[in-house]
Protein backbone atom coordinates (compact mmCIF):
# COMPACT_ATOMS: atom_id res chain seq x y z
CA UNK A 1 0.00 0.00 0.00
CA UNK A 2 1.29 3.44 -0.94
CA UNK A 3 1.34 5.90 1.98
CA UNK A 4 1.03 9.60 1.18
CA UNK A 5 3.46 12.19 2.47
CA UNK A 6 0.46 14.08 3.87
CA UNK A 7 -0.54 11.09 6.03
CA UNK A 8 3.01 10.68 7.29
CA UNK A 9 3.20 14.38 8.15
CA UNK A 10 -0.17 14.26 9.94
CA UNK A 11 0.91 11.25 12.03
CA UNK A 12 4.29 12.82 12.75
CA UNK A 13 2.59 16.03 13.96
CA UNK A 14 0.37 14.00 16.30
CA UNK A 15 3.07 11.73 17.70
CA UNK A 16 6.52 13.29 17.09
CA UNK A 17 7.66 9.85 15.89
CA UNK A 18 10.29 9.50 13.17
CA UNK A 19 9.33 9.58 9.49
CA UNK A 20 10.11 5.91 8.89
CA UNK A 21 8.33 4.85 12.09
CA UNK A 22 5.25 6.78 10.92
CA UNK A 23 5.41 5.21 7.48
CA UNK A 24 5.71 1.66 8.90
CA UNK A 25 2.86 2.27 11.35
CA UNK A 26 0.64 3.64 8.56
CA UNK A 27 1.43 0.63 6.38
CA UNK A 28 0.57 -1.69 9.26
CA UNK A 29 -2.66 0.26 9.89
CA UNK A 30 -3.52 0.25 6.15
CA UNK A 31 -3.43 4.06 6.02
CA UNK A 32 -5.63 4.69 9.07
CA UNK A 33 -3.95 7.54 11.00
CA UNK A 34 -5.80 6.88 14.29
CA UNK A 35 -4.90 3.17 14.24
CA UNK A 36 -1.30 4.11 13.37
CA UNK A 37 -1.25 6.38 16.46
CA UNK A 38 -2.30 3.39 18.58
CA UNK A 39 0.40 1.22 17.00
CA UNK A 40 3.08 3.83 17.72
CA UNK A 41 1.82 4.23 21.31
CA UNK A 42 2.01 0.44 21.87
CA UNK A 43 5.52 0.32 20.43
CA UNK A 44 6.56 3.27 22.57
CA UNK A 45 5.15 1.67 25.72
CA UNK A 46 7.07 -1.53 24.99
CA UNK A 47 10.28 0.50 24.61
CA UNK A 48 9.51 2.39 27.83
CA UNK A 49 9.14 -0.89 29.75
CA UNK A 50 12.65 -1.88 28.64
CA UNK A 51 13.97 1.37 30.15
CA UNK A 52 12.39 0.82 33.59
CA UNK A 53 15.70 -0.21 35.18
CA UNK A 54 17.57 2.87 33.99
CA UNK A 55 18.58 5.66 36.37
CA UNK A 56 16.57 8.85 36.03
CA UNK A 57 18.48 11.52 37.94
CA UNK A 58 17.72 14.62 35.85
CA UNK A 59 14.40 16.41 35.61
CA UNK A 60 12.43 19.32 36.97
CA UNK A 61 10.72 20.47 40.14
CA UNK A 62 7.45 22.32 39.55
CA UNK A 63 5.49 24.36 42.10
CA UNK A 64 1.87 25.48 41.88
CA UNK A 65 -0.09 27.74 44.23
CA UNK A 66 -3.88 27.87 43.96
CA UNK A 67 -6.80 29.56 45.63
CA UNK A 68 -5.15 32.84 46.55
CA UNK A 69 -2.35 31.02 48.33
CA UNK A 70 -4.56 28.55 50.22
CA UNK A 71 -3.31 25.40 48.42
CA UNK A 72 0.16 24.67 47.12
CA UNK A 73 1.73 21.63 45.52
CA UNK A 74 5.20 20.60 44.39
CA UNK A 75 6.42 17.65 42.33
CA UNK A 76 9.80 16.30 41.25
CA UNK A 77 9.66 14.54 37.89
CA UNK A 78 12.81 12.76 36.78
CA UNK A 79 14.20 11.69 33.41
CA UNK A 80 17.57 10.44 32.21
CA UNK A 81 18.98 13.58 30.56
CA UNK A 82 18.85 17.31 31.06
CA UNK A 83 18.01 17.67 27.38
CA UNK A 84 14.67 15.84 27.80
CA UNK A 85 13.90 17.77 31.00
CA UNK A 86 13.80 20.98 28.98
CA UNK A 87 11.49 19.79 26.20
CA UNK A 88 7.99 21.23 25.94
CA UNK A 89 6.38 17.79 26.45
CA UNK A 90 8.28 17.17 29.67
CA UNK A 91 7.50 20.66 31.00
CA UNK A 92 3.82 20.19 30.15
CA UNK A 93 3.78 16.83 31.97
CA UNK A 94 5.37 18.18 35.14
CA UNK A 95 2.91 21.10 35.11
CA UNK A 96 -0.07 18.74 34.64
CA UNK A 97 1.18 16.61 37.53
CA UNK A 98 1.49 19.54 39.93
CA UNK A 99 -2.08 20.61 39.01
CA UNK A 100 -3.29 17.03 39.54
CA UNK A 101 -1.72 16.94 43.00
CA UNK A 102 -3.29 20.26 43.97
CA UNK A 103 -6.72 19.11 42.77
CA UNK A 104 -6.82 15.53 44.08
CA UNK A 105 -4.59 15.44 47.18
CA UNK A 106 -2.96 12.01 46.64
CA UNK A 107 -0.96 10.51 49.50
CA UNK A 108 1.30 8.05 47.66
CA UNK A 109 2.96 7.72 44.26
CA UNK A 110 1.96 4.08 43.66
CA UNK A 111 0.00 1.42 45.51
CA UNK A 112 3.33 -0.22 46.41
CA UNK A 113 3.98 2.79 48.67
CA UNK A 114 0.87 2.15 50.81
CA UNK A 115 1.80 0.61 54.19
CA UNK A 116 0.68 -3.02 54.54
CA UNK A 117 -1.84 -2.34 57.30
CA UNK A 118 -3.64 0.28 55.20
CA UNK A 119 -3.79 -1.47 51.80
CA UNK A 120 -7.20 -3.03 52.43
CA UNK A 121 -8.72 0.23 53.71
CA UNK A 122 -7.57 2.57 50.93
CA UNK A 123 -8.64 2.85 47.31
CA UNK A 124 -5.47 3.28 45.17
CA UNK A 125 -7.47 5.34 42.66
CA UNK A 126 -8.06 7.93 45.37
CA UNK A 127 -4.76 7.95 47.25
CA UNK A 128 -2.11 6.97 44.64
CA UNK A 129 -1.07 9.60 42.13
CA UNK A 130 -0.22 7.21 39.30
CA UNK A 131 -3.51 5.29 39.71
CA UNK A 132 -5.71 8.38 39.53
CA UNK A 133 -7.76 9.37 36.49
CA UNK A 134 -6.17 12.38 34.79
CA UNK A 135 -8.17 15.53 35.66
CA UNK A 136 -8.03 16.76 32.05
CA UNK A 137 -9.03 13.39 30.55
CA UNK A 138 -10.65 11.03 33.10
CA UNK A 139 -10.56 8.15 30.61
CA UNK A 140 -6.77 8.00 31.08
CA UNK A 141 -4.72 7.32 34.21
CA UNK A 142 -1.73 9.41 35.31
CA UNK A 143 0.49 6.35 34.79
CA UNK A 144 -0.63 6.31 31.12
CA UNK A 145 0.21 9.99 30.69
CA UNK A 146 3.70 9.47 32.19
CA UNK A 147 4.26 6.34 30.05
CA UNK A 148 3.26 8.23 26.89
CA UNK A 149 5.83 10.96 27.56
CA UNK A 150 8.44 8.32 28.39
CA UNK A 151 7.75 6.55 25.11
CA UNK A 152 7.80 9.79 23.13
CA UNK A 153 11.06 10.96 24.70
CA UNK A 154 12.74 7.54 24.57
CA UNK A 155 13.82 7.82 28.20
CA UNK A 156 12.66 6.66 31.58
CA UNK A 157 10.35 9.26 33.13
CA UNK A 158 9.34 8.85 36.77
CA UNK A 159 7.67 10.78 39.57
CA UNK A 160 10.20 10.85 42.40
CA UNK A 161 8.27 12.72 45.09
CA UNK A 162 5.57 15.27 45.69
CA UNK A 163 4.01 17.38 48.43
CA UNK A 164 0.72 19.22 48.86
CA UNK A 165 -0.03 21.93 51.39
CA UNK A 166 -3.39 23.36 52.38
CA UNK A 167 -3.98 26.08 54.93
CA UNK A 168 -5.53 24.76 58.14
CA UNK A 169 -5.11 21.11 57.20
Amino acid sequence: MEISVTSIKELRDKTSAGVMECKRALQQAEGNVDRACDILREQGLARAEKKADRVASQGLVEVYVHGGGRIGSMVELNCETDFVAHTDEFKALVHDLVLQIAATDPRFITSADIPDGEKEKLNPEEVCLLSQPFIRDPARRISDIVADVSAKMGEKVAVRRFARFELGK
